[in-house]
């Protein structure tokens, strides 16, 4: 019998996404092994990508939809529905992105969820059971007010008046309503996919760590943390919930803390998100061999990236894991204790970014036809 390879790769982040690269790798692998039978099972870490991966694997759809970017203009924005048709997977930053402002754009005191909310709005509308939102990649810094108030929440000041949008205005917040909130959350189960475990505020908070990214300066990073703090305090005096310490709350400008205290969501590892929701173990009980991959493999990937999760659940079912990527760090070996057995990189030579784009493709299915050859040498009778 032949073999049968499951390649299973993360986007090389800024040059390929999960599907171009399970193509090209596997055009590169048919080459040396003309009879290898392959699954592609493109993947994430909760991180950009993750809606991609999803609605894939469960041959799912995508809904288009108009929404609020983080500065208030019109946004034509989407997120996937998963073949169930009962659950909706949302990327924050679809809607609430760094990427979708200009440098001189960046306004973390006024930016605002609001477009999240809309998305995660939109998802209700189509009667879904379960939410899945990637939280990374934010241009805000509103601990998810934005968001909460799409769906209904309203945040008061002394004199019981509005707020303004953005985390500028969290320090006056006296008061939240929540009379308003839109009833069919509580028949939906929201999960945050979040691999950070930085609290609300203070030292490794949303504002100190992230904040000076989204172009807080030293100033606009005080009155952040402040506001952030301001939050946590009204949240647990009206809600009943401590999100000011909780591990993940400072992830997306405190988007977590606003998903867990508004929409009682829970918080998992990403790409355990992604494994689950593609059913990666089911897929993978029949292969012989498992190729992932991303842009960069060094020590941080056995710590919940995409990579470790599919070779722990390759290793699970007793398979040899073998990962392909962009370039190596200098610790790349600390892989192994995640359960990928060998790794190559794709680069060939030094390139200049400008480049890179143009030649990956190239160049990762060049590097799959070596491991492809590798392998006819080790198991002629199975090529």
């Amino acid at each position: 019998m032949p073999w049968k390879i499951a390649v299973a790769p993360n986007a090389f982040k800024g040059t390929l996404t999960a599907s171009e690269a399970a193509r090209y790798i596997e055009r590169g692998l048919k080459r040396a092994l003309p009879r290898v039978r392959i699954i592609k099972i493109p993947v994430a870490d909760g991180g950009e990508g993750t809606a991609a991966a999803i609605v894939e694997a469960t041959r799912g759809r995508w809904v288009r939809c108009s929404v609020r970017d983080p500065l208030g203009r019109r946004l034509r924005a989407t997120f996937g529905l998963a073949g169930n048709g009962r659950t909706a997977v949302i990327e924050m930053a679809a809607a609430s992105g760094l990427a979708l402002l200009k440098p001189h754009e960046l306004d973390p005191l006024r930016a605002s969820t609001f477009g999240t909310g809309q998305l995660i709005r939109a998802a209700l509308d189509r009667q879904v059971r379960e939410i899945l939102v990637g939280i990374g990649g934010s241009a805000t810094n509103d601990g998810g007010a934005g968001m909460a108030r799409a769906l209904g929440v309203r945040f008061l000041d002394a004199q019981g008046r509005e707020l303004s949008e953005g985390g500028g205005s969290l320090p006056k917040l006296a008061r939240i309503d929540l009379r308003r909130l839109d009833l069919r959350l509580r028949q939906v189960e929201v999960t945050v996919a979040c691999d950070v475990d930085n609290p609300l505020c203070g030292p490794r908070g949303a504002a100190r760590v992230y904040g000076p990214q989204k172009g807080a300066t030293p100033a606009m990073v005080k009155t952040l943390d402040t506001g952030l703090k301001r939050l946590a305090a009204v949240i647990k005096r009206d809600l009943g919930v401590e999100v000011a310490h909780l591990p993940g709350a400072g992830a997306a400008g405190g988007l977590g803390a606003g998903l867990v205290a508004f929409l009682h969501a829970r918080m998992r590892s990403g790409v355990g998100i992604v494994i689950d929701a593609i059913d990666l173990r089911r897929k993978l009980q029949d292969c012989d061999l498992v190729i992932t991959g991303e842009g960069r493999l060094d020590g941080q990937t056995a710590f919940g990236k995409a990579p470790a999760g599919v070779a722990r659940t390759a290793k699970s079912l007793g398979l040899p894991v073998i990962a392909i990527c962009g370039s190596l760090g200098a610790d790349a070996a600390k892989v192994r204790s995640a359960g990928i057995d060998a790794c190559f990189s794709a680069l060939e030579e030094l390139i200049p970014a400008a480049d890179l784009s143009r030649r990956a493709p190239g160049m990762l299915e060049r590097c799959a036809e070596q491991v492809g050859r590798i392998l006819a040498t080790l198991s002629l009778d199975k090529v």
